[in-house]
């Protein structure tokens, strides 16, 4: 099997990197560099190619999949202070800080 095909790889997994490469592609990298990090992201989770073998069957670990969010911050610039001015006047009140 040459270097670069995907024959192994199940037709979820096909799915999985093309959307997780759409997603890089939005955020303004390059469509190699993209297609490059979304298969790395598959091998991470499923462990490669997962059509024959022992190791097919096996459930994905999503670890790299449930990164994203914690970039995404929730509320406004005033909102985040707010509740880090509440949590210090917390944690001061209940001698935690």
């Amino acid at each position: 099997m040459p270097r670069g095909d995907k024959s192994a790889y199940t037709d979820k997994q096909k799915r999985k990197a093309a959307h997780i490469e759409e997603g890089y592609e939005e955020r303004g990298v390059p469509k190699k560099e993209a297609a490059a990090r979304a298969w790395a992201t598959v091998n991470k989770e499923s462990g490669g190619g997962n059509k024959s073998g022992s190791g097919r069957g096996k459930p994905d670990i999503h670890v790299s999949s449930r990164r994203g969010g914690r970039a995404n911050k929730s509320g406004t610039a005033e909102q985040r202070s707010a509740a880090a001015r509440k949590g210090w006047v917390t944690r001061r009140k209940n001698g935690n800080g």
